[in-house]
């Protein structure tokens, strides 16, 4: 079992500080998932919980036992980094087993444990390759197998796909989630990018100056952000936002948006065109982009910046259009002054 409370926890670099207060429970066999901007201290959160940076205050334990000043090696956690750190002179095999040699586990047991790792992350027919023959998501698949054979109860991964290209990030995606799937064990995962999350999560952490947005699952954060910074990281093309002043004031009789609405947010893909121009907004469209699977289309209204709308492929819409745009008023996210969400 391996479940993780932080209770208020703060770290500082002298004067500065970078984790203002963490209050979090992630549980036995959860996939929590740290996202953020550069900066909002994630990655420094998760050195914490490995034992890599010290807590400034606040408490951290795992299954109820207080860990702040329990060494790395004893907290029960592997680390995937987004570096390999493979040893260039070994093979893949001897570079899995290294940390179980050097804890002095008996040879057989090595064995075993080595040969489950390699077929788990199909690495079989690699075995005695040595990191510069191997591609980049084969070497982070080593790296993970040397995580793997610990045993541990948690596993930390910061940004370990990162140095991939595009269609290897897809790919161990996906293993990593089977991964999660086989072992059960509780995983934390850091990373910048909202669709990983999305896609890898069933809790995701938004962090942002180091406090927590919000917590919950990626259904909750993208159907219901609870605020304005929430509203606009997660989801891709981001979300619309409208400043309900001036010239968008009359968006709150249109949509019937409730009393002490002062902003309101309509994702690109909840806005339809409509020919007869009696719609909510008008607008001038200045970039069509083809995605394949839809199309994207940049618009320009007075006084506002572009918005982005998602439109199907066959649109017939193109550059210097003027366009009449329409929503349902239950796909309208609607924020107070201060960001946070009412409805």
């Amino acid at each position: 079992m391996a479940k993780l409370e932080l209770k208020d926890v703060k770290k500082s670099y002298g004067p500065v500080e970078v984790i203002k207060g963490i209050d979090l429970t992630i549980e036995d066999g959860e996939f929590c998932v740290f996202v953020g901007p550069s900066g909002c201290g994630k990655s420094t959160l998760l050195r914490m919980i490995a034992g890599l940076e010290d807590i400034t205050d606040g408490t951290f334990a795992i299954d109820g036992e207080r860990m702040n000043d329990i060494a790395p090696a004893k907290r029960g956690i592997a680390m995937v980094f987004q570096s390999y750190a493979l040893y260039p002179h070994l093979t893949v095999r001897e570079n899995i087993a290294f940390g179980l040699k050097v804890r002095k586990t008996p040879k057989n047991e090595i064995d075993t444990l080595v040969d489950e790792a390699l077929t788990m992350l199909q690495l079989d027919q690699l075995a005695e390759r040595h990191p510069r023959e191997l591609s980049g998501g084969q070497r982070q698949r080593v790296a993970i197998g040397r995580a793997i054979v610990g045993q541990p109860e948690t596993f930390l991964f910061d940004e370990p796909l990162s140095n991939l290209d595009a269609e290897l990030r897809v790919h161990m995606r996906t293993q990593i989630s089977e991964l999660h799937s086989r072992l059960k064990r509780t995983m934390i995962y850091v990373t910048h990018d909202q669709v990983e999350a999305m896609t890898l999560a069933d809790k995701i952490v938004l962090l942002r100056g180091g406090k927590i947005e919000q917590i919950g699952s990626p259904r909750d954060l993208y159907e219901r952000p609870e605020n304005l910074f929430a509203a606009q990281f997660i989801g891709a093309p981001k979300m619309n936002i409208f400043e309900l002043d001036g010239e968008f004031s009359s968006l709150r009789e249109k949509l019937q948006l409730p009393t002490g609405a002062h902003y309101c947010g309509i994702r690109p893909d909840c806005f339809d065109v409509v020919v007869d121009g009696d719609g909510i907004l008008s607008a001038t469209v200045r970039l069509v982009e083809y995605l394949g699977n839809a199309c994207l289309v940049h618009a320009e209204i007075i006084g506002h910046n572009t918005i982005i709308i998602e439109q199907p492929v066959n649109t017939k819409i193109k550059s210097g259009d003027q366009i009449s745009l329409a929503t349902s008023p239950k796909a309208v996210h609607v924020f107070a002054k201060d960001g946070c969400r009412i409805n």
